[in-house]
């Protein structure tokens, strides 16, 4: 048997509690949550409760907290632009750190972080928890294998979904770019990740362009109401709270179905819910008074938010690949399209639909489901397509001195990528990733 590793949690929100600390406090013979910290009384209320944490090991102080080293290692799952100061302060006390993505949407601190971890030496592993994937880790096995001859180019598409972007991006925590990151970080730091990834190359050059094109008051229905319990609208507009957050957790109404059975208490229960809703457990009168009393309740188009609904980014690799990534709010359902184009075949990946299919010019075709190569690992559905739980396996083994793919600097390049990208969209001129090359 291993060595079973102490391990805090700062940040306690749906990521801190519901990503890393489910998944550490399921695996006992791997690790032992050993205190938590979080702004808010009722997180740390539900995580004391499920942990069974003792009353001493609680905080509602960040400072506090960091005043000492508490355990072997440190999760940090609190707001962006809060990452790396305390990131810093826990290398310098000794933690070796999980950190929440993304890093931050501030350059010099990418770079001020990466000077603290030469210093300290600590390991620092991001979340980019889609390189953990089942699915995603089965693409970069073929295109590595050479089925598809020498990579070209890459289509890629992230799917927000409508509600999604309603949700995280409009009335959520990630509505405005001052407090957090722009949206092709909030939201796209794993496919700027697992692009550089799949490509092995740094980036050149970028160019994008994207807006906020519809959430935004000029586009409110006459005669709407800015929250939605009060809004004439409340039950026929498809952003409307009451839809998202009552009557869609009673029927998947974009399929036109109801929710399989073996399925619907888990998600009556679940993301995005537990976000919107701090009672547990939730009922029908909880998220409905929940909604009526933040600002999920919200009308769409009265959120002050500033980050973009679209936003298309080309990219140029030192290699000579180029890729193409679109973001967009608009979609019926979440998950990611993309296409690998080679010189003797191609890769395409649809999550919603299930598949990824390997064509090779003049062979034939072979497909693959996304969901039984997750349960041929995992044997059950955990999020972001098994990637929570199997970065939480491979954090034990960074622990245990093995050496992972997923480094500090190179989640640093993707990071480069995303702000030369926000860069490019805000001045309308092609940008390079690498200032000083």
């Amino acid at each position: 048997m291993g060595k079973i590793f102490t391990v805090s949690i700062l940040g306690c929100g749906s990521r801190g509690q519901e990503a890393y600390g489910k998944n550490f406090y399921i695996l006992p013979d791997k690790f032992k949550i050993e205190s938590v910290c979080d702004i808010n009384p009722k997180q740390i209320e539900l995580v004391q409760k499920a942990w069974g944490i003792p009353d001493e090991k609680c905080f509602l102080s960040a400072d506090e907290f960091l005043k000492e080293k508490r355990s072997d290692a440190l999760v940090i799952a609190t707001q962006d632009r809060d990452h790396v100061d305390m990131c810093i302060r826990a290398l310098e006390l000794g933690y070796d750190v999980l950190l929440e993505k993304p890093i931050t949407p501030v350059k010099e601190d990418l770079y001020r972080l990466l000077d603290a971890q030469k210093k300290y030496g600590g390991k620092v592993v991001v979340c980019h928890v889609l390189r953990y994937a089942p699915a995603f880790v089965k693409i970069k096995e073929i295109v590595n294998s050479g089925k598809i001859g020498k990579l070209v180019c890459i289509d890629w598409i992230e799917q927000v979904a409508y509600w999604h972007q309603a949700h995280s991006f409009v009335r959520g925590n990630w509505h405005k770019e001052a407090d957090t990151s722009p949206m092709i970080l909030a939201k796209c730091c794993h496919d700027l990740d697992l692009l550089q990834y799949y490509v092995e190359s740094k980036c050149d050059t970028v160019y994008s362009v994207g807006d906020v094109v519809f959430f935004k008051k000029e586009n409110q229905p006459e005669g709407a109401s800015d929250r939605c319990q009060t809004c004439k609208y409340k039950d026929e507009c498809v952003y409307s709270a009451e839809r998202l957050y009552v009557a869609k957790r009673e029927c998947d109404f974009d399929r036109l179905e109801p929710l399989p059975k073996d399925k619907d208490d888990a998600r009556k229960q679940g993301w995005p819910f537990n976000v919107v809703d701090l009672s547990r457990p939730i009922t029908t009168e909880s998220i409905r008074k929940a909604y009526e009393n933040s600002d999920y309740g919200k009308c769409v188009f009265a959120c002050e938010n500033d980050v973009v609904d679209n936003q298309t980014v080309l990219m140029k690799f030192k290699n000579g690949v180029t890729a193409n990534l679109v973001m967009t709010g608009f979609t019926a359902f979440p998950g990611r399209k993309m296409t690998f184009h080679g010189t003797l075949g191609e890769i395409e990946m649809d999550e919603d639909k299930d598949y990824i299919r390997v064509s090779q010019y003049g062979k034939g075709t072979e497909t693959l489901s996304v969901k039984e190569l997750m349960r041929d690992v995992l044997k059950e559905d955990f999020g972001h397509g098994g990637g929570d739980v199997m970065l939480v396996r491979d954090f034990y083994k960074a622990l245990s001195g093995e050496e992972l793919e997923t480094t500090l600097e190179r989640s640093v390049e993707s990071h480069l990528m995303g702000l030369a990208a926000e860069e490019s969209r805000r001045t309308g001129n092609p940008c390079k990733v690498h200032e000083k090359e």
